[in-house]
């Protein structure tokens, strides 16, 4: 199953209901549960989650407390009805967990996005469940998102939208949850959006349907006895991809050796761990006889990268072991994930 037919199934399976409920409605039934719990006894000190669970009642757990990797927020919903998304990142993973998002920060529209500023990868399960532009640009416009009406807000501590600056501000509208995004692998986001959610099943639901696919796959190609160096070009130098990358680890999966980068610090950005930024020698030197995979480049970008002199001569162009991964494979989620495992399908099927 692809990131295109999970949207699909996303939208089989009845999108969002209830998304535009009354909330006021529900907001006094919510009150009315959690006071006769109170007046139930039990441990004073326990949220009101604990409380839920201990009474076997879903709907007396109305809020949670949960921690992220920008703090501690409180009061948040159980089960969230309107959540608007500060991290075009962050939205790939909670569409794919049927997240209820209403609204998504975009980026300037480019090759790897729709003309909203959406990624391709899931723009089609966006417009499917109706998500709109909360705004376009990397800095999050608080008084937009406060005439959303969320009752969460989601965003990223790590990458060109790291929100943290704005947290206290974000805060203020409604309970806001940021997540870096750079050193782990999306399965592991993916379970921990779906336990602080209250979308756990669904969250095992696609992850299994990802494993599934790779298992598959894995037994259906041959890979390379030489390692895979995992690059992206910038003309001036190159990006290297750790193993510890959420596409080392895919390509892991799968049986590649991931190459590891070149001896000695690269340049970074915002603090990312999963890949750094080194000269094209240095990378050219350590990449020797590795197949060249390139993340997020069109096709003439790579032959421009391929013909220079310090990267004609290598084994892996002579050899013609270059391989483009896609363009939608430098954020990793389940729908750019499924995408790079159908080119790698296709390419060492």
């Amino acid at each position: 199953m692809n990131g295109r037919q999970l949207a699909r199934t996303t939208t089989a399976q009845g999108g969002f209901p209830g998304l535009r409920a009354g909330l006021k409605g529900a907001a006094v039934v919510a009150a009315g549960l959690l006071a006769l719990t109170a007046c139930g006894g039990g441990d004073g000190g326990s949220d009101a989650s604990a409380k839920g669970e201990k009474s076997g009642d879903k709907a007396a757990a109305a809020t949670r407390t949960v921690k992220h990797d920008a703090g501690t927020a409180e009061k948040v919903p159980a089960q969230p009805k309107r959540i608007v998304s500060v991290s075009v990142t962050m939205t790939g993973h909670l569409l794919a967990l049927d997240a209820p998002v209403i609204a998504s920060q975009a980026t300037p529209p480019s090759v790897i996005t729709d003309k909203q500023g959406f990624f391709t990868q899931w723009s089609d399960a966006a417009a499917q469940n109706s998500v709109k532009v909360a705004y376009q640009g990397f800095e999050p416009d608080v008084e937009k998102v406060l005439a959303l009406k969320p009752d969460l807000i989601v965003g990223a501590s790590s990458g060109a939208e790291n929100a943290e600056k704005f947290y206290d501000k974000l805060s203020v509208v409604a309970p806001t949850l940021l997540y870096r995004h750079d050193d782990v692998s999306w399965q592991d986001l993916t379970a921990r959006l779906g336990k602080d959610l209250g979308l756990e099943k669904r969250a095992t639901e696609v992850v299994a349907a990802h494993d599934k696919r790779v298992g598959e796959v894995k037994a259906a190609i041959t890979v390379p006895k030489q390692s895979a160096a995992l690059v992206r070009d910038n003309q001036s130098a190159m990006t290297v991809f750790t193993p510890e990358s959420a596409q080392g680890r895919l390509l892991t999966s799968l049986g590649f050796t991931v190459l590891e980068p070149p001896a000695g610090k690269g340049e970074t950005q915002g603090g990312r761990s999963d890949f750094a930024e080194f000269s094209q020698e240095k990378v050219a030197d350590t990449a020797k006889d590795s197949s060249l995979l390139f993340v997020s480049h069109t096709p003439e970008e790579i032959t421009a990268a391929t013909v220079r002199p310090v990267w004609k001569d290598l084994p892996a162009v002579k050899d013609k072991r270059v391989y483009d991964l896609g363009l939608d494979t430098f954020r990793l989620d389940y729908y750019s994930a499924g995408n790079l495992i159908d080119k790698i399908e296709k390419a060492f099927g």
